[in-house]
């Protein structure tokens, strides 16, 4: 009798939650994550431990929460994560993936078709009520050939309750499928090995345990601001710890990261700065990863942007060595959802908002206006930002790719949106309240397509024969065959003949494969098969340095 009555609680126990949310939530067109924390409450640190599984059953199949965990069924260390956005009542949580025999462990696991890691984010779309803008800035980042989180919407049930709509993040981390840089080791305090890999970042320091470092320089300022600034860099990879940790960076590896950002702030500062034959500064950046975070920042207009969330990271000198601009994070209060700082205007410049708001805590860095005093730099931004409106961030493309988020996301925001009824209420900073969600889907395409057209006529420079037509004529670019069994052959029409080109092959993990320098000549010219292995390839063509298209080629044996 003992013993039928044990089995007996533990159906009814496995059973109960099931009936917590099932009256309400029972199906969805959308992975559905479900968190088990035995009675526990999440906190915002320290982790605690909990059982998650995943229902996933494909592409254009319904999930039933009454599934078996097939995507996931495992231990997981979970927090509530956040700065401002903790103030919601919509949580936000980032987890580790455990080991479950040693739940101290992390443990590495492909979540959702993501690259396997162990650090993951739980987002919860809620001040941007179309729960569209984090998403479409990473979608943008990607298509202009950079690597940004990938993501994938769910919906999550936490303890029995439904939380409403989130999106699945990967956090921004040094690994092989995410920052592709070189690991720092305790030992790496010499010569090539302290050059890389680093990732810094410009933001709040709530929550940051990792050590920092000040700016030599002053943010440009209004000439009536009395009161001395500064810009603060956070070390996110290596970081500091408290108690020290193995794997904490290094004095010399400080040293080494400080000397080099004073150094490419130095050469800005410099009257000499453009001149790239005497030390100027293109031999500290990766000018196009600077070109493609402005253009995209100021597309979306991040009233954040250059000052909070911003990441850069340096791979060793032996691998480039330049700091690159990225990955792009939290664009939430972007496209014209903050009611501060003329969030909502798509007639404003993000990068000059110290004269318009100097008081504020965080600033903008003088990079920004001083890298568009530089006529090569101006120039080279038009001609890509010219390319990008034919091709990633052409209207019609940008539109139909939220008109297909919002229509995989029409049943579920109807869930979200009976848990949390705010889509009539204000909530900071929403700039405007169109009082349904298709308003706030049409609200935001509205915005984007008139952003568009106003940085069509003020994008600063002048894009001639340096490296392209302006009319970006169709056909430029042909890569051939394609798919192909063999070699790849590239030809470039409409390029002065003699040109510098320069074709860097990546794989979709965004890994560089390997890098081709030729001159144009109008006639084609070979990527030997032995340079490309198998499968889908990007291949990136720079024209004097202008990234002038990103190409997708398929690689067969």
């Amino acid at each position: 009798m003992k013993f039928c009555t044990t089995i007996v609680y533990s159906f009814l126990f496995a059973f109960i939650p099931f009936v917590l949310y099932s009256q309400n939530f029972t199906t969805s067109n959308l992975p559905i994550i479900i968190i088990d924390t035995h009675g526990q409450a999440i906190v915002d640190d320290p982790k605690i431990i909990a059982d998650m599984g995943i229902i996933d059953n494909g592409p254009g199949t319904i999930n039933k929460i009454t599934d078996n965990w097939n995507n996931y069924n495992g231990k997981i260390g979970i927090e509530i994560r956040g700065s401002s956005s903790q103030m919601y009542p919509k949580k936000s949580y980032g987890f580790e993936t455990r080991n479950t025999s040693d739940t101290d462990k992390n443990q590495d696991v492909s979540l959702l078709g993501l690259p396997a890691e162990n650090d993951w984010i739980l987002y919860a779309p809620y001040s941007d009520k179309s729960m569209l803008r984090d998403v479409i800035a990473y979608h943008l980042s990607q298509r202009m050939g950079w690597y940004a989180s990938r993501f994938r919407y769910c919906e999550l049930v936490i303890d029995g309750e439904y939380k409403g709509v989130y999106i699945l993040l990967e956090k921004i981390k040094r690994n092989a499928n995410r920052v592709n840089i070189s690991k720092l080791k305790s030992t790496d305090n010499t010569g090539d090995n302290v050059t890389g890999g680093y990732i810094l970042k410009i933001d709040k320091a709530t929550g940051t345990v990792g050590g920092s470092f000040d700016s030599q320089y002053q943010p440009n300022l209004p000439s009536d601001t009395n009161q001395a600034r500064k810009i603060t860099f956070l070390y996110e990879y290596p970081q500091k710890h408290n108690p020290p940790k193995d794997d904490d960076i290094t004095q010399q590896q400080e040293q080494y990261i400080q000397g080099f950002i004073n150094a490419f702030e130095s050469s800005l500062k410099s009257s000499l700065f453009a001149d790239s034959t005497r030390g100027g500064y293109r031999k500290y950046i990766n000018t196009a990863s600077f070109i493609d975070y402005f253009l995209l920042t100021e597309t979306v207009f991040n009233v954040d942007g250059y000052r909070i969330s911003t990441f850069m990271y340096k791979n060793k000198d032996s691998k480039g060595g330049l700091l690159n601009m990225g990955p792009v994070w939290d664009y939430n209060i972007s496209q014209g959802n903050a009611d501060y700082y003329n969030g909502n205007r798509t007639d404003q410049w993000a990068y000059q908002m110290n004269a318009s708001f100097p008081g504020d805590y965080s600033l903008v860095p003088f990079w920004w206006e001083r890298l568009l005093e530089d006529t090569r730099y101006r120039d080279e931004a038009k001609c890509r930002w010219i390319i990008l409106r034919k091709e990633a961030f052409h209207t019609d493309s940008l539109m139909h790719f939220i008109d297909s988020l919002a229509t995989m996301l029409q049943e579920p925001q109807n869930r979200n949106y009976q848990k949390w009824p705010i889509l009539k209420e204000y909530v900071w900073p929403n700039a405007v309240i169109p009082g349904s969600y298709q308003g706030e889907v049409d609200y935001l395409k509205t915005w984007l397509a008139t952003r568009l057209a106003w940085l069509d006529y003020t994008i600063p420079g002048v894009c001639d024969a340096l490296a392209i037509e302006q009319e970006n004529k169709s056909g430029q670019v042909h890569l051939y065959p394609n798919p192909s069994s063999g070699d790849v052959y590239i030809q470039l029409d409409h390029i002065n003949e003699n040109v510098p080109v320069v074709a860097e092959v990546y794989n979709m993990l965004g890994q560089k494969i390997t890098s081709h320098s030729f001159k144009s000549a109008n006639t084609p010219e070979l990527l030997s098969a032995s340079q490309l292995p198998s499968g889908i390839l990007l291949i990136k063509l720079y024209v004097k340095e202008v990234l002038i298209s990103t190409q997708k080629v398929v690689k067969s044996n």
